[in-house]
Order: structure tokens, then sequence, then C-alpha cells
């Protein structure tokens, strides 16, 4: 089959890999329709060791089943998926918890001799656990929302989840890449009667606008911060949603939370340490959460809604490309022409 590889810092490759076939009999084999990349797939697209034997890369799909193993009992052949970026196992106590990123057996895709979502077809371990059936009948027309609930709708949804938004809030959501979009669109959904988006790319911040946003703040730093408090009368925000994982965007959050407020991260932490004492969080009685999206506890309660086109989460894809042209699509996102590219494989 073709998958997609990465070599090293700029160096993505479409190459034939082998066939993934049957290992478990908790596995299944999914034939992939949509894949895409991700702003977290640019972190190694920047600063990763050049490996001559590279390594798959991908970890956002959907797709068809197209074998089982013999332990497989809620899937049958032909089923159209929608995968999580990680796999579980369904029944350790974490995922009974809705914490299936900590699963005690699970992964994620392209490590442990499990390939990556950019290629023609993936071997799933846990099949039952991971996936998740969509169904009746799936046309393409729906394909860009189903594949939103494999990684970015779901953490949008983590962020505003774990801040505990409310009715009548204020929220801020710092980051106009496809995460903060849709932790947006995840806010509104919640109540939240204000919400400022920080964010400086205006086909994107008008897209934050479609879904939700009340305000846009292009401004960064300590102007920024100030233009947010100007926004909220000089409290600052309840909740603090941010989706870059920079440490500026963290410093934006400290500056804009509100005592007593909350501060929820997703977006990959670049950086080690990060101020949570008496001046920063302490003294404020802010609380600090987020962390990496649980997103297979959220598919089920996200999907009707995407189904019935209550919600169009699918509106973060701005560009398709098929699979030979993964590595353009990965240029553009990083020049920041795409928003989110999806890879056609088919």
């Amino acid at each position: 089959m073709r998958a997609t590889y990465i070599y090293g810092a700029g160096d993505v490759r479409v190459i034939t890999a082998p066939d993934p076939t049957l290992v478990e009999g908790t596995d299944a084999i999914v034939r992939i329709t949509r894949a895409c990349v991700c702003g977290s797939d640019l972190h190694p697209f920047h600063s990763m060791k050049a490996d001559a034997d590279g390594r798959p890369i991908g970890h956002e799909f959907i797709g068809t089943v197209e074998e089982i193993g013999n332990d497989v009992t809620s899937l049958t052949v032909g089923d159209f998926v929608i995968a999580p970026f990680s796999f579980s196992d369904g029944t350790c106590v974490f995922c009974v918890e809705g914490l299936q990123t900590s699963c005690i057996h699970g992964g994620f895709w392209g490590g442990g001799g499990v390939t990556g979502g950019q290629a023609e077809a993936v071997r799933v371990p846990y099949a039952d656990g991971t996936l998740v059936k969509v169904p009746g009948t799936v046309d393409e027309s729906q394909y860009a929302g189903l594949l939103s609930l494999s990684d970015v709708y779901g953490t949008g949804w983590h962020a505003a989840h774990q801040a505990r938004i409310t009715a009548g809030q204020t929220v801020t959501v710092i980051g106009d890449g496809a995460v903060g979009l849709l932790a947006v669109l995840s806010a509104k959904q919640m109540g939240a009667e204000r919400i400022i988006l920080m964010g400086r790319h205006t086909a994107r911040t008008d897209l934050g606008r479609a879904f939700g946003a009340t305000d846009v703040v292009a401004e960064r730093g300590e102007e920024g911060i100030e233009k947010v408090r100007e926004l909220t009368g000089g409290a600052g925000s309840h909740a603090v949603l941010e989706a870059v994982g920079f440490m500026p965007a963290y410093e934006q959050a400290l500056g804009v939370v509100r005592a007593g407020g909350v501060i929820s991260r997703v977006g990959v932490p670049q950086y080690e340490d990060a101020p949570v004492g008496r001046r920063s969080l302490f003294g404020k009685n802010v609380t600090l959460t987020g962390g990496v999206a649980p997103v297979r506890a959220y598919i089920e309660k996200l999907l009707p809604a995407v189904l019935d086109g209550t919600v169009n989460p699918g509106l973060v894809f701005d560009q398709t490309v098929k699979l030979e042209q993964t590595p353009e699509g990965y240029i553009s996102m990083d020049e920041r022409t795409a928003l989110k590219v999806m890879v056609d494989p088919t």
C-alpha cells in the first residue's frame, strides 16, 4: 500500500509500505476513505531529527472495515467507522472513566508497530474499543464533519468541557487553528454568552464568528491582553481555552483569565515549564486544566448533530489533496495557506 512517512524536519514522503495484516484477534483492518494533516503533525515537521528509516505519520482517519479478527464482536466488514487519534481497549479502568488516551493497553497511531493514518489502510488494535460505527448510509458530503470527530472537534470540545463552561459566561479562545475554531463552536454549544477569539487570520476568524465568536482580538502579547481586559470591563474571562501550545499563548491566557476562572489547555505544550505559582494561578484562585483530549469519549455524543447537519465542524477543512500530494499538504499548513488539509487516499 501507499503510506506517508516522515524522515526528519521538512522531509515527508509517500512510500510503498507493507499492507496491514491482522495480528491479534481483537484487530481490524480499515480501508481509509479520508485522513488529514493535523497541526500537531507540524511539530515533527519542524523539529524531528533525521531518521533514515522514517516513521509512519497521521492520526486522524475515517473509513470502511475491510477485515476483522475472530474476537471482534461489535463490528462487521463493510461498516463505516471513525477512528479517534488514539486506540484503546475500552475496558481498562481509565477507558471506563472516559480517559481513553490513558488506556493501559492503548497507544497512538504511527508507533509501537502500528501504522499511521495518512495511508491507504491501517491495522486497528482493540477495534471494539477504538472504532465508532457510523449508523446509516454515509455519503461524501459528510466526510469532513465525520473526520473532524477523529480529533479536532473532540479536542475543541474537551477544552470547553474541562473548563466547565456554563450559560452566560465569557470565554476567550486563544488560537485560530482548527482546534481553536472548534473550541469556539463547543463553547457556543455549552451556552457561553460572550466568546472572544484571539487570532489574526481574517479568513479563519470569520469562520470563528460563524461558529459563535462575538469578538475578535488580533493583537498579541500585552496589547492583546489589554484589549480582552477592555472588552470584559477589566475583569477578564471566566474561561480561557488555549489551543496553541506555545509559551506566549499560555502567558496570554494568564493575562486574560479572571480571578476564580479556568485556563484549559489543549494545544500540545512546546515547553517544559510554565508559571503556576502565587502570582500566576494561586493568588487569583485560577484553575489550570486541559490535556490530551480523550476524543473517543465524545464521539457518540457529538455524532448525531454532525449527521443531521445541526453543526458543521467540517468547515475547518479548506483544502483536499490526494495521498501522493500529502507532502504538499504539510507545506500548505506550515505556510498557513490552508487551515486544515484533508487527504483522499481513494
